[in-house]
């Protein structure tokens, strides 16, 4: 049922850019490291790479069956067009928070509230993953476990190109193929990260270049969510276009200033 407002469409192009974004999240590759790392201790390198696969798997399912879930929801809603609008609105927004707790991460990473894992879940991570060499089926279910404690550190893009796919009218059929290439971006880096640390490439290296460009990492993905909520909030409320471009750039200006100016 086509939608009489002009809805934003989706395209290969923004899937696979915000697949990206949504992959390089500081999040999803810290934890994949950590459970990297406790395998090599295990001193057996073939258990870095069938279990770093069946990690990445749970990780692939658990997005794709999530991911089907919630674009079931959006089209059923879709058929009230009054609530689709309302719904559209919301998740803008939604996304334009995410965004905003992504920049401010760049200028104050982890202080007050942020998109991350819980502090308390950390030592949880830590014994799962240090139990995840035993059984393949450990570490699938340690990475779909994850895959949920993460959602609100990485759920934003994924959550945007859930609600361009509604908003485009694909259903299950036609969306299912998107869905399988916008999880296989995500965890495109996962892979490669797999690959190089069999192939004996230090994950101190990869942790330290994570942790060194984790701010800034942070900050793009930032931007690119703000500019995706304004796309999504004003394909339905064009006239709240300027006012909001003009807010954004105004917040980030004064995270700006009371950085490097006021030292907070």
């Amino acid at each position: 049922m086509p939608l009489s407002f002009a809805a934003p469409e989706i395209s290969i192009p923004i899937i696979t850019g915000l697949g990206l974004l949504d992959a390089i999240n500081p999040c999803v590759i810290g934890v994949l490291i950590l459970l990297l790392t406790v395998l090599l201790k295990s001193g057996k390198k073939k258990a870095v790479l069938y279990n770093g696969i069946a990690y990445t798997t749970g990780v692939y399912v658990t997005y794709l069956v999530g991911g089907l879930t919630l674009l079931g929801v959006f089209n059923a809603i879709r058929a009230i067009e009054a609530v689709s609008q309302v719904l559209y609105i919301v998740i803008g927004i939604f996304i334009l928070l995410a965004g905003i707790l992504e920049v401010k991460d760049y200028f104050w990473y982890s202080r007050w509230f942020s998109l991350g894992i819980p502090p308390r879940l950390v030592s949880l991570v830590e014994s799962r993953a240090a139990g995840a060499h035993v059984s393949l089926i450990a570490s699938f279910s340690f990475g779909a476990l994850l895959t949920l404690i993460e959602l609100p550190c990485t759920g934003a893009p994924y959550l945007a190109v859930l609600t361009l796919m509604s908003s485009s009218g694909l259903s299950y059929v036609t969306g299912l193929p998107l869905l399988l290439y916008y999880n296989l971006v995500f965890v495109a880096p996962l892979i490669v990260i797999i690959y190089m640390a069999y192939s004996g490439f230090g994950l101190k290296h990869m942790e330290g270049w994570r942790k060194e460009h984790r701010g800034l990492m942070r900050f793009y993905i930032g931007l690119a969510l703000l500019a995706v909520g304004v796309w999504i909030i004003t394909a339905i409320a064009t006239k709240v276009l300027w006012p909001i471009i003009i807010s954004l750039v105004g917040l980030i200006a004064l995270m700006w200033f009371a950085k490097n100016i006021l030292k907070i």
